[in-house]
């Protein structure tokens, strides 16, 4: 994490300026620290600065539950999310395929609060909670990276966040809930390419069909019209109509031509993966619980459980080690306050003894 940039912002806005202890950069450690082990709440996290380890890395003696509390809901989370981008920026530096190829998977998740502990978040009566909308970079295999953020409040409809994950020449995979006539037509006209799956109720005019192969999952492949008299969109699209994997009919929108169908339903299930991403972040940091109750400690704490994420696959990817994020996270909980070599060497071993059995 680029620490010197973070204290170049702290001085530009002064956010640091009055701090004797708890600075903004102890903070953020405190709370990956936090993340790492899952602790409970801000007692917990208090208590563990009595380690020495800790009290070292991070430059605190001691702290109190209400200190790490008014830290928490003071620090802006604009700062957190430019840490984030940075973390992002570097792992889009890695090689990647042209534009035609890249695939990114837009898609969100509502994280549930309790409404009375939580009451700026209500969405429903009895419920609340925000939604994070999230754009993933796919890079094959099943392996993604997080590349774009948007917190909102959870009763906020994926389509009005759709342009703004949508911004750039690539391939996009993204359900039914960002079905937009007019933003596929903008889409279209600015050179991006995009794959979803239809409503069962969307009107239809076919232009032309396309052959299929026989016994395949491909059922029809056409050239379209979308809408009605009413609302109807511009350009032309693709329609192909598809079996899943349980032999359920799926209709897949797109305006790419020059992919075989069966091509274009292989990426349209890579959407999958962002649900894995959910999957494997809510069950490996902590987003069940919150450690402050204000809308501020909330986002915090979601953009630095994406931080989280960030660093072990940087790691992963550094290292091109066949250990999985869990096992790399499960290691160096294990291994913290060794020489950080002993980690490295363990999971380069780790690599060398899979490329041995291979």
């Amino acid at each position: 994490m680029n620490f010197r940039h973070l204290e170049q912002k702290l001085n530009q806005t002064q956010a640091d300026k009055y701090v004797k202890k708890l600075t903004t950069k102890a903070y953020i450690l405190l709370f990956l620290y936090a993340q790492l082990h899952k602790e409970d709440c801000l007692r917990a996290l208090s208590d563990c600065v009595l380690n020495q380890h800790l009290q070292r890395a991070t430059g605190l003696s001691s702290i109190s539950a209400a200190q790490l509390s008014r830290k928490n809901n003071t620090v802006d989370p604009q700062l957190l999310m430019m840490l984030f981008l940075e973390l992002v920026a570097k792992m889009k530096g890695k090689p990647v395929p042209d534009s035609k190829r890249l695939l990114k998977i837009v898609d969100s998740t509502t994280i549930t609060m309790n409404p009375n502990q939580f009451p700026w978040a209500h969405f429903r009566k009895t419920k609340a909670g925000v939604k994070l909308h999230l754009r993933l970079v796919f890079l094959g295999k099943g392996q993604v990276f997080p590349e774009k953020a948007i917190l909102t409040s959870a009763q906020i409809h994926d389509r009005e966040e759709l342009d703004a994950l949508v911004d750039e020449e690539a391939m996009y995979v993204f359900d039914r809930g960002y079905i937009d006539y007019k933003a596929f037509d903008r889409f279209s006209d600015n050179g991006m390419f995009f794959t979803s799956r239809l409503k069962k109720n969307a009107v239809t005019q076919t232009i032309r069909s396309y052959a299929v192969p026989e016994g395949g999952a491909i059922q029809s492949d056409q050239m379209i019209l979308l809408g009605d008299a009413l609302h109807q969109a511009e350009n032309f699209f693709r329609l192909i109509v598809s079996q899943d994997d349980q032999g359920r009919t799926i209709r897949i929108i797109t305006n790419r031509f020059d992919l075989p169908a069966e091509e274009l339903g292989t990426i349209y299930r890579e959407r999958w993966a962002i649900e894995l991403f959910f999957k494997w972040l809510k069950q490996h940091v902590r987003l069940k619980t919150f450690y402050g109750q204000s809308e501020t400690a909330v986002h915090n704490q979601i953009i630095l459980s994406l931080i989280h994420y960030c660093l072990f696959l940087l790691v992963h990817q550094e290292l091109e080690t066949s250990a999985s994020l869990l096992q790399i996270s499960r290691w160096l909980k294990g291994m913290l306050w060794y020489p950080a070599k002993k980690w490295l060497h363990r999971l380069q071993f780790r690599t060398r003894k899979e490329n041995v059995k291979t």
